[in-house]
Parts: C-alpha cells; structure tokens; sequence
C-alpha cells in the first residue's frame, strides 16, 4: 500500500533534494569536496607523486591547538565539508538527508543551512574548549585536529526533534519511532563514546546538538541577528531566473498587489493554521492529517 500522497511508488531521492535546493547544494558540496580530494590524490599516485593523506585536513580541518587555529581561521567553516572516507561521508549525509527533508517541510528550508553552519561551529567551539581545558588531552591538543559534518548534521537533526519531538518516523526493523528518542539515543551514545575512541569528535557532535536544542527553545536567541539565511537563499536560487514578484492575495481574481497590511494578515493566517496542523501531528502523529491538510503542509513546506 503506498502511502504517499503526492507521488505513488518508491520517491526518488535526486527528485526530492532537486525540490529543496538548498538541502540539494549542502549534500552536493560535501560530495564534491570529497571527490576533488580523492581525484586529486589518485593524480599524485599516477604520476609517482607519494601523496599525502593528511595535506587535505593540514589546511581544512580544524586544530584543537589555539596558535593553530589562529593561523587558519578558515578551518572553523571548511572542516565541516570535509570527510575522512567513503563511509564517513556515506553516513552524514543520510543523516542529514533524514533530518534536512524534516525540516524542510515543517520549518523555512533557509533554517537547514543555519543550524548546519551554527551547529557546526558550536561543534568546534566545543571540540577546541574540552581539549584546551580537560587534563586527559594535554598530551594530544597540538597534534589534533576535527574533521566532518557530524556535528552540523546533529544540530539538523535534533533541531527538527525539539520542534516536532512527538513526530513518529518509521524505521526498519523497529517501526514507529518518536523523534525526541533517536535525537536523545545520538546524544546519550555521543556522550557515553568521549572516552572509547575519538573522543574530539564525540564532544564535536555534542556542541552540535546543543546548539539544534537550543536554536528552538531560544531563550538564548542564538539564531537572531547574524545567520546564515543568506547563504541559504543563494544557493536555493542558482541557476533560476529572476522574476518580479507581487504579492496576492489567496483566492484573488485580480492580479492587483495587495498593501503590506493585507499581506501581513494573510501570512498570520497561514502560520496560524500550520501552527494548528503542527499541533495536531504532534499530538496524533501525522497519519492523522486529511488530505487536504497534507496537501496545504506540504505545499506550505515546498513555498519557504
């Protein structure tokens, strides 16, 4: 029984990433800078040229050492492109897949790049605070360094958890799962994993969730003022042509622009009845929705 109502049979992936472009763009650019760094290695190796495998997260990933880091300001942003394998990058971006289509239809497509670049950031403020402060790491903070979109992937992910936290997905093998407990598995795993291997990473991929937890409660207000929305809406808008656009009102006959007045109570409308059918999922799950109610989500979801 197919129960998608938009499409029948299994969705392709492609299709749906080409309809959130800027979730599209984000797993596209992991991708691509992590085959530019293989490409360029087998070059070295077909020309008897020893490469080097650690010249890529020489100057991306991000040192836990200070006067490191101060050296290579960039890393801050670049280490969260870049993988150390297949399967390193594999696993990311299914994850970030996962939670990048969630938040997509329930909150602004633009909010994906924002937790994505302030989650990975808190990662590393995380990452470089825990080895500058813990004794355990005294012996290890000049010669470390982290690398990979986990904790940019975490803070999507459980951003999405905090604000739908009651919304079941299925998964295989195990059926129904409440969002709020995978979020709360990744973090309790993250946090019971710091001293059995990779700790950096672990603690990396706490300050991510912290920042996608924090992000919704915001009594902080962290995601206020500078973001990176502008990002986001660049990359949602490569390649399309520029159209002028005028605001009408819903059910309109005329093409005639409406005052900013009028189109603020429009938009008030609207949020108020998402609101009311984001309420009603949490409470009894989204197979509870009408048709019509799904159709208004997703065409809501598809417009941020």
């Amino acid at each position: 029984m197919n129960n998608n109502p938009y499409k029948p049979g299994i969705p392709n992936p492609l299709l749906i990433l080409k309809q959130r472009p800027v979730l599209y763009w984000l797993i596209l650019i992991n991708a691509a800078v992590w085959l530019f760094e293989n490409i360029f290695n087998l070059f070295l190796f077909l020309f008897k040229i020893e490469p080097d495998s650690s010249w890529f997260s020489a100057l991306f990933a991000i040192p836990a050492n200070i006067p490191a880091l101060l050296l290579k300001p960039w890393t801050i942003i670049t280490y969260m492109f870049i993988h150390a394998d297949f399967f390193h990058l594999f696993f990311n971006m299914m994850m970030l897949y996962f939670g990048g289509l969630l938040m997509s239809q329930f909150l602004k497509a633009s909010k994906i790049v924002t937790f994505y670049f302030w989650g990975g950031i808190w990662g590393a403020i995380f990452y470089i605070t825990a080895y500058n402060i813990f004794p355990v790491f005294s012996d290890v903070k000049d010669i470390s360094v982290a690398l990979g979109a986990s904790a940019a992937v975490l803070s999507v992910l459980v951003g999405i958890a905090t604000y739908m936290p009651d919304y079941r997905v299925q998964l295989f093998l195990i059926g129904p799962v409440r969002l709020k407990y995978i979020a709360l598995a990744l973090v309790v795993i993250d946090f019971l994993s710091i001293s059995r291997g990779n700790p950096g990473g672990h603690i990396a991929h706490l300050g991510g969730a912290f920042y996608g937890y924090i992000a919704i409660k915001h009594p902080l207000n962290l995601w206020k003022g500078f973001t990176f929305e502008k990002i986001s809406f660049a990359l949602s808008n490569l390649f399309k042509p520029k159209l002028k656009v005028h605001y009408k009102a819903e059910g309109q006959a005329q093409k005639r622009p409406v005052s900013d007045d009028d189109y603020n109570k429009i938009r008030i409308e609207k949020q108020k009845r998402i609101d009311s059918i984001l309420d009603k999922i949490s409470k009894n799950g989204y197979d509870s929705l009408t048709r019509e109610e799904k159709d208004f989500l997703f065409k809501s979801g598809n417009k941020s």
